[in-house]
């Protein structure tokens, strides 16, 4: 049954076919008065007070602001809405490496899409709250991967064609009560590590050979199942591509994430978020980079039909710590070797 929750306010062309693809992964002032008026009060009192903090565990490339207010890690009261034009950075093949002492971060942008499984049982997502970042938690939902903690737990009948360029990498049926057991787990882990939301990769299954009978249906079904789920957690969630589904799950997921749109000449089909004010995370893959990124490359990616206020960057396809926007700005965000 799907749970009732509460929004937190942070707001402020033509389809064409889909072709397939080979998926991708992969303020403290404030604090120290409001304690020093604690203990003021206590001691007027008589009580004993002890105060302690222990903190655990974005198109443009336009930078967050120079202060910014740390983002509690407990669970929300309410589900995180990201803005249009927010500006972001996603690095899905290593652990982003943050210094717990002194944390920074490369670029200053409003979001980062991490790989969920990479960040357990680390101080990152805590240090991007104190740094003001909301975090995107990457994982595929729609394919079994033989290298994640949990490949153990999928069942074999559940399990269809490799995805093309990805050896090892198998697409799911998604109306397995097993399969779906397995990514309401993945969610809870995301909200116990303190992920904002969830992106949620290969929901489009029924665009590529599956040998599962995939369908759009299927897709519509298990969207609107992940969204449930992550309700329950106060979690926002992301449509991966799958532009063919997006009048059926628009009203339920939080924001896009696309791949090659502009490359593709099919942007307009993500149009229908930027009206919805929902923000389209939008990655394109110029062959010039990452040493040089062409002017006709970034133009390409920056200017395509359709892709006016989606937040776009330009990024190498294993998606590393090398990021270029379409001011031309560039960084290399910090990452375990």
């Amino acid at each position: 049954m799907a749970a009732s929750f509460e929004y937190e306010d942070s707001s402020t062309g033509g389809q064409k076919a889909l072709p397939q693809r080979n998926p991708r992964r992969r303020s403290r002032l404030l604090l120290w008065a409001v304690g020093c008026t604690l203990l003021i009060l206590a001691l007027a009192l008589g009580l004993g007070l002890g105060i302690g903090l222990k903190h655990r565990q974005g198109g443009t490339g336009s930078a967050a602001s120079s202060s910014p207010s740390p983002i509690p890690s407990s669970t929300p009261s309410a589900v995180w809405l990201p803005q249009v034009d927010s500006s972001w950075q996603i690095v899905l093949d290593q652990a982003l490496n943050i210094d717990d002492d002194n944390p920074t971060v490369e670029p200053d942008v409003d979001v980062f899409d991490i790989d969920m499984f990479l960040h357990q049982n680390s101080t990152t997502i805590a240090n991007l709250h104190k740094l003001g970042k909301r975090v995107i938690c990457y994982f595929s939902a729609g394919s079994y991967e033989n290298d994640r903690p949990d490949s153990y737990r999928f069942q074999q009948s559940d399990l269809g064609d490799e995805l093309s360029g990805w050896p090892g990498e198998r697409w799911l049926n998604l109306s397995s009560p097993s399969v779906r057991d397995i990514m309401a787990s993945r969610i809870e882990i995301a909200s116990q590590m303190g992920c904002d939301a969830i992106d949620p990769d290969n929901v489009d299954g029924y665009q590529n050979d599956n040998r599962l009978d995939l369908t759009s249906d299927d897709s519509v079904e298990f969207v609107n199942f992940l969204v449930d789920t992550a309700s329950q957690y106060k979690l926002a969630v992301g449509l991966k591509n799958a532009g063919d589904i997006i009048p059926d799950v628009l009203s339920r997921v939080h924001f896009a994430v696309n791949e090659q749109c502009a490359q593709f000449d099919n942007c307009g089909t993500f149009r229908p978020f930027i009206k919805a004010k929902k923000p389209v995370f939008h990655i394109e893959y110029p062959p010039s980079a990452p040493s040089s990124v062409s002017t006709t490359d970034s133009s390409d990616a920056c200017t395509a039909t359709g892709v006016s206020h989606f937040s776009t960057l330009m990024k190498t396809k294993n998606l590393d710590g090398w990021v270029q926007y379409c001011n031309g700005a560039t960084a290399n965000t910090n990452v375990f070797s």
